[in-house]
């Protein structure tokens, strides 16, 4: 298996880039159309269990647009062959200092695009250490 195949990351970065902005500036139609549409598909937030993209769609169209401004860093992404890859990054939010975020999200190529099948979403104490 190849390992970071330069077109298959651009193009999972690029997908990525579009989260990260979809997500800042609340678009929730993108958000939701770049998730697997399926009952299997889930989001662990940092304090709410999703299971299913029912669940997800719910709550991402509840959730207030305020506050969702993030700086990223360090994030990593890998590819796995042509149709599977793996996001990480740690992000902090002004309205939440002393704070640390940490987003995991498990991408996979469909015939529709890039989708995330599983995400994880935490915020622990920042130690300095990002």
């Amino acid at each position: 298996m190849e390992i970071d195949i330069r077109e298959v990351k651009a193009e999972v970065e690029a997908a990525f880039a579009r989260y990260e902005a979809a997500l800042v500036n609340n678009d929730v139609a993108t958000l939701e159309a770049l998730f697997h549409d399926d009952p299997r598909t889930i989001r662990y937030g940092g304090g709410e269990n999703l299971y299913g993209m029912d669940a997800i769609r719910a709550f991402r169209r509840a959730r207030s647009p305020v506050g969702l401004e993030r700086m990223l860093a360090r994030t990593v992404i890998t590819t796995y062959g042509q149709d599977f890859a793996v996001a990480s990054t740690l992000f902090q939010r002004e309205n939440a200092p002393g704070r640390i975020g940490r987003q995991q999200q498990s991408w996979v190529r469909f015939p529709e695009g890039w989708r995330v099948v599983a995400a994880h979403v935490s915020v622990i104490a920042d130690d300095g250490a990002a």
